[in-house]
């Protein structure tokens, strides 16, 4: 190995190959990568989250190689890896006697105070570059939104006029901004969604490695078949199948709810984003491009998915750079109760939660809806501590990296912020899973009663949240017209429906 003078870290979520660290080789440069105990236990992940990132970051040291770069990897295995990141970095300072150390900013704020700290003892110049990969570089988000009072709409119009999406100067391109009230539909029964585009990767030495390193972790593998991409090519063509495939009917059942599909019409690409293979801006620019040149997608469809990407994924890390910290301690309801070991295993007599949570388990995934509107709703009704709701959320999806996870988790599905993400709680009643889903019908509970031995939790405990809440809710505007339904309730009825919670939150583990 030629004379190095500089190390370059990256992480396992700046799997980038458009980055401009690569468009020039150079021999006196060494890229280090690492797979380290505290990143892979610092919750308890799900094994295809470890064994895909990982997979994910032997792929690209590959690609480094084959484009000419010098690379050293600290696999999980090394017996030269010291499980730190600093202590890795020291090492390979005392040994090639590297005069600088570069790195991209992390995405979450503990690495960001970690590496401030740790690396500024390494006696080494260190610069710190942009990660090159979201629409806003992080300087720049205050620009874009400067109350404490953020509202997701006026900020991803600010960014559709900045980038030009979806526009005809500085008009939208069908005159609207917005076609939310389009993408609420309940899956029809005579709709079949296409089965997802799956990889079948053998992984079973990383996943031995995992092992023989005392990992633990949560979740199903088939170790033969591995289903995520594991680099930039294979990423592509998840975008173009749900270009193709998904797109037409994307919007109108992103929120649909059922267990005749784990995956519906959604793209999937979230892993891909978030480590980076993919960028949200070529995402973007694919779909309005196949939109333009093709009436095969209605815009309903179109906007529903740039607006996720755009807007409320560039909105949530915004979010999370400009409230963190403090952002990670909110706990509006001052929550304290226990998430049931059912979030473990899925054995829970409440359908919609079961299959949510077995999902979870055996795919490492579950669309939007599903993490919102059940396994968050029903915890945010149960009074769980959103510290542990944090951690499960985390740990269980492939896609969930803090900057991204906590302001959707603390925020918007558990409310615990008080109102930074979200001006109200996303809480719902047995109600809104009927409407949505296909689960009810097939449930032990039953969807339309309050109280008795079969009342489906989620109506119950909807109604006593509001009640324990009340002094923190019954001023909001938006939940007005349910304080008032609440009022009007007979009091018997008010006195049998708060028992009947009183029961389940007693019994929580038993549902």
């Amino acid at each position: 190995m030629s004379s190095i003078k500089e190390l370059r870290l990256i992480l396992g979520d700046q799997l980038n190959e458009q980055h401009s660290w690569y468009r020039q080789n150079d021999d006196s440069v060494l890229y280090v990568l690492m797979e380290i105990k505290p990143e892979s236990e610092y919750v308890t992940h799900h094994i295809q989250k470890i064994v895909g990132i990982f997979h994910a970051m032997r792929s690209f040291s590959d690609w480094l190689r084959s484009a000419g770069h010098q690379v050293r990897y600290f696999s999980i295995g090394d017996s030269q890896n010291q499980h730190s990141f600093s202590k890795n970095i020291s090492s390979l300072v005392e040994q090639h006697e590297v005069s600088k150390l570069s790195y991209q900013e992390p995405d979450e704020w503990r690495l960001e105070r970690q590496f401030a700290i740790e690396f500024e003892a390494l006696g080494v110049e260190v610069e710190k570059v942009s990660s090159e990969h979201f629409y806003l570089e992080r300087t720049e988000l205050s620009q874009f939104l400067s109350a404490k009072t953020y509202v997701m709409e006026p900020f991803y119009r600010k960014l559709r006029k900045q980038f030009g999406v979806l526009m005809e100067a500085d008009q939208p391109v069908t005159g609207q901004w917005n076609y939310d009230q389009s993408n609420r539909k309940k899956l029809p029964k005579d709709i079949q969604p296409p089965e997802p585009l799956e990889f079948a990767h053998d992984v079973q030495g990383i996943w031995e490695e995992i092992e023989a390193a005392r990992i633990q972790s949560i979740g199903e593998l088939d170790a033969t078949r591995f289903p995520w991409p594991k680099d930039r090519n294979e990423s592509l063509e998840v975008l173009d199948y749900f270009i193709n495939e998904l797109l037409v009917r994307f919007g109108d059942y992103q929120d649909a709810l059922t267990d005749r599909s784990w995956s519906l019409f959604h793209s999937r690409l979230s892993f891909a984003l978030n480590v980076k293979m993919l960028s949200p801006r070529e995402v973007v620019d694919a779909v309005e491009a196949h939109w333009r040149k093709s009436e095969e997608s209605d815009i309903s469809q179109v906007e529903g998915f740039i607006r996720q990407i755009l807007g409320w994924r560039e909105f949530m890390r915004a979010i999370y750079w400009l409230e963190m910290p403090r952002f990670k301690t909110l706990n509006f309801f001052e929550s304290a109760n226990a998430l049931p070991e059912y979030f473990w295993t899925g054995k829970t007599k409440m359908k919609c939660v079961s299959h949510a949570i077995n999902q979870s388990l055996e795919q490492a995934y579950a669309h939007h809806i599903q993490r919102l509107m059940v396994t968050g709703n029903f915890a945010m009704l149960a009074g769980i501590h959103p510290d542990q709701v944090d951690r499960w959320y985390l740990g269980i999806y492939i896609d969930a990296f803090e900057w991204v996870e906590l302001t959707n988790t603390r925020g918007m599905s558990q409310f615990a912020d008080g109102g930074i993400v979200g001006t109200k709680p996303y809480a719902g009643s047995a109600s809104y899973v009927h409407k949505m889903s296909d689960y009810c019908k097939s449930c032990h509970y039953n969807h339309k009663i309050r109280h008795g031995e079969s009342a489906c939790p989620f109506n119950s405990l909807y109604w006593d949240f509001l009640e324990r809440n009340r002094s923190k809710l019954q001023h909001n505007q938006r939940m007005s017209m349910m304080y008032r339904v609440l009022d009007k309730m007979m009091p018997k009825e008010k006195i049998r429906t708060f028992e009947q919670a009183r029961f389940y939150l007693e019994k929580m583990e038993e549902l």
